[in-house]
C-alpha cells in the first residue's frame, strides 16, 4: 500500500450515496446508477434495507476483476446484514450464490449435467413442442392477446419445471411462490412463499433419493443419498434454480417491447434472420433486466483499487448493468447496435458465480422470440407504447402485460 491510498478516515473517500431504487418506467436506465457511473469508478452506496454502506464498482474491467478475485467472498454475506435492496434476506445453506471455493465447485457438480449445451440441445425439441402448443392457443383465439400471460410466463415456467422435474399438477403453485419471492412488496409474504417453496423442495428431494432420472431434483436426491451433499445443501441449491425461470419471462418481455417499438430493430430482425443471435446478445447487453444491484461480496483482506483501499470486512457490490454500458468498452453504449465489435456482455454475470442456467435462458430466449415473431406476422402492440404496464416493487424488471395484435 502507498501513502496516497485513500482510507475510510480520509476526507477524499467518496461520500455515501443513498440509492432508493424507485420504480422505473419501461426500459429506462436507472438515473441514480447513471450518476454513480459518472462519479465512479468506485463509489459508496446505501440501499433501502440492511445496515451500513457498501462499495459499488461500475466499470467493466473492475467488475470482471472483482468477480474473479478470491479476496472478495460471498459466504461472509450470510453472517451480515449488509445494506441491500430486498426487505427480506435469509440465505439458506447450500446456495451456490453464497458459496466460495472449494465448496462452490462441490455444490455445483451434482447439477452441472442438467445445464450443459448438450442437455439443452436434447431439451430443445420438447421445449419447442411446449411453445408450439401455447402458440396454437394464441392463434386459435386470435388477437388481441396479452403475450406475457399467454406465452412469456407459461413457457419458461414449463421448461424450467421440465428441467427441474416439477410435476405438471404442481407447476402453478411453484410459480406462485417464485413470483412472490422476487417481489419487494413485503417481507411477510415473501417469507411465507419461501417456506412453502422450500418445504415442497425438501419433500421432493427426499422422494427422489433412488431416482435414476436426469432432472435436477432427481440428481440432487441421488447426490444426497450418495453422501456427496447434505439434504440442506440440496434444498439451498434447488431454490434459486427454480426461481431463475422468472428472469426469462421479464427479459424477453423487455426485448419484445423494444422490437415492437423500434421499427428499425424489427426490420433488422425480419430481413436478416442469420443475424438474430447478434441482436439477442446486444439486447441482453442493453436491457436493464433488474432493479439496483444483486448480491454483495465481502473483502476478505485489504484490497487497493484505483487508489482506494477497500478494507477487510467491507461489503462490495458490482453492477453488471453498469459494466454493460461502460463507454470505455462499448462505444455509444446507450445505442442498440447489433453490429458492434466489443467484448462479451456480462448479462449472465462473470467468474465462478456465472449464471448456472445461462445456456438454458439463452435457448429459451431464442425460441421465444423466433417463434412469436415468425408465427404472428405483423405483430404489433395493441395499445400505445406508453400504455404498456410495467412491473412494480420487484427485483426483476419487465412489462406486467404486453397486449398485442397481429
Amino acid at each position: 500500500m502507498t501513502e496516497e491510498t485513500t482510507t475510510l478516515s480520509d476526507p477524499a473517500a467518496p461520500e455515501i450515496r443513498e440509492w432508493p431504487t424507485k420504480d422505473l418506467t419501461g426500459t429506462q436506465f436507472d438515473p441514480v446508477l447513471a450518476e454513480l457511473m459518472r462519479e465512479g469508478p468506485l463509489t459508496r452506496i446505501r440501499l433501502p434495507f440492511g445496515e451500513g454502506w457498501a462499495w459499488l464498482a461500475t466499470r467493466y474491467e473492475d467488475v470482471k476483476a472483482i468477480t474473479n478475485d478470491p479476496r472478495f467472498g460471498r459466504a461472509e454475506v450470510t453472517r451480515r446484514q449488509v445494506t441491500r435492496m430486498a426487505p427480506h434476506f435469509k440465505p439458506r445453506p447450500g446456495s451456490l450464490a453464497f458459496a466460495d471455493q472449494p465448496d462452490h465447485n462441490r455444490l455445483r457438480r451434482p447439477v452441472a449435467g442438467a445445464f450443459t449445451v448438450g442437455a439443452m440441445k436434447r431439451l430443445r425439441p420438447r421445449a419447442q413442442r411446449i411453445l408450439d402448443h401455447l402458440m396454437e392457443g394464441v392463434v386459435r383465439d386470435g388477437p388481441p392477446a396479452d403475450l406475457v400471460e399467454r406465452v412469456l410466463e407459461p413457457f419458461p415456467l414449463a421448461v424450467v419445471s421440465e428441467v427441474m422435474g416439477v410435476p405438471a399438477a404442481e407447476q402453478a403453485q411453484v410459480h406462485s411462490w417464485t413470483r412472490t419471492i422476487i417481489s419487494t412488496t413485503g417481507a411477510e409474504d415473501a417469507e411465507r412463499a419461501k417456506n412453502g417453496l422450500y418445504g415442497w423442495i425438501t419433500e421432493t428431494v427426499r422422494s427422489r433419493a433412488h431416482s435414476t432420472g436426469d432432472d435436477v431434483y432427481s440428481l440432487l436426491g441421488a447426490a444426497v443419498y450418495r453422501g456427496e451433499i447434505s439434504e440442506t445443501e440440496a434444498v439451498g441449491l434447488a431454490g434459486p434454480l427454480q426461481i431463475g425461470g422468472e428472469a426469462v419471462t421479464h427479459n424477453c418481455g423487455q426485448m419484445l417491447y423494444l422490437l415492437l417499438t423500434r421499427p428499425e430493430l424489427m426490420a433488422r430482425w425480419r430481413e436478416r434472420p442469420e443475424d438474430r443471435g447478434a441482436v439477442i446478445d446486444e439486447l441482453l447487453r442493453w436491457i436493464p433486466h433488474r432493479s439496483s444491484v444483486g448480491l454483495a461480496r465481502i473483502a476478505l483482506e485489504d484490497v487497493e483499487l484505483h487508489g482506494v483501499r477497500i478494507r477487510a470486512g467491507d461489503p462490495v457490490y458490482v453492477s453488471y448493468l453498469a459494466a454493460n454500458r461502460d463507454p470505455e468498452v462499448y462505444a455509444d453504449p446507450d445505442r442498440i447496435d447489433p453490429d458492434r465489435d466489443a467484448p462479451p456482455h456480462l448479462a449472465f454475470g462473470n467468474g465462478p458465480h456465472y449464471c448456472t442456467g445461462s445456456v438454458l435462458a439463452r435457448h429459451q430466449t431464442e425460441l421465444l422470440l423466433n417463434t412469436l415473431l415468425d408465427r404472428l406476422p405483423g405483430l404489433r402492440l395493441a395499445v400505445a407504447p406508453e400504455e404498456v404496464p410495467w412491473r412494480r416493487k420487484t427485483m426483476i424488471r419487465g412489462p406486467r402485460s404486453l397486449p398485442c395484435a397481429w
